[in-house]
């Protein structure tokens, strides 16, 4: 069971990001999702949670204040969405995995989700992928994956020594192999791993290959490629 709590003392943000969060994870079932109203609140009956989406300027007390608290006894993930720019290295300070700001970029509060959710299973990143090809299942190493192509109905892998077209929507895919992975185009998912360089049009595969990149998808992407790097260094 993933656990996720969320603080924030306005009524309708809390609610409106516990709608985002079940968008987010719409494949889950095993989520139990609570929202809290303070900081003492969300101490007093909200302790053990997997991760948390904390507010900073709430009455009483403080996000910050809030996790520290946590931080004495939890090593959950703790992500700050908040309208203060300010207290961004207070937020390294408690060890917080990530910092938004208001009003909420959904597209980049999906993708932090993703992310949050993988620290809390990193075993899962290590797991092959199942597909099912022309009636038999084959499992495909993660890492062995360069990119995904959309070509129809189906999907093509292509891999480090080949290429498999199956039956499956790319929506799906990006779901099942999480935040290593961008969907850079309609028609393109890429391996963050695979990643040689890039533009405002394209992304050059390490094998040579170039694949399209949606220009509104560009700056999401430079945030993902970034974020990847610099938790691939820690």
């Amino acid at each position: 069971m993933l656990r996720i709590a969320v603080c924030d003392d306005e009524k309708s943000m809390g609610e409106y990001l516990k709608q985002l969060i079940k968008r987010g994870i719409a494949d889950r079932k095993d989520c139990r999702i609570e929202v809290f109203s303070s900081g003492e609140e969300l101490l007093e009956k909200g302790k053990g949670f997997d991760i948390y989406f904390l507010d900073i300027d709430l009455k009483g007390m403080s996000g910050i204040d809030m996790a520290r608290s946590l931080r004495q006894e939890s090593e959950a993930v703790i992500v700050f969405v908040t309208a203060l720019k300010e207290y961004v290295f207070d937020a390294f300070d408690v060890q917080a995995f990530q910092y938004l700001l208001k009003p909420i970029n959904e597209e980049k509060f999906f993708r932090v989700l993703r992310q949050a959710v993988a620290e809390c299973e990193p075993e899962k990143a290590s797991e092959p992928l199942v597909i099912r090809v022309k009636g038999l299942y084959r499992n495909i190493p993660r890492d062995s994956i360069l990119y995904a192509e959309n070509e129809g109905r189906k999907i093509v892998l292509h891999l480090k020594e080949e290429q498999i077209s199956y039956y499956a929507k790319m929506s799906e895919l990006e779901g099942m192999l999480g935040d290593t992975f961008f969907r850079c185009h309609r028609g393109y998912l890429v391996n963050l791993n695979a990643v040689k360089g890039y533009d405002t049009g394209n992304i050059q595969i390490k094998n040579g290959e170039t694949i399209l990149m949606a220009k509104q998808k560009y700056s999401a992407f430079v945030d993902a490629y970034m974020e990847f790097l610099r938790r691939k260094q820690q």
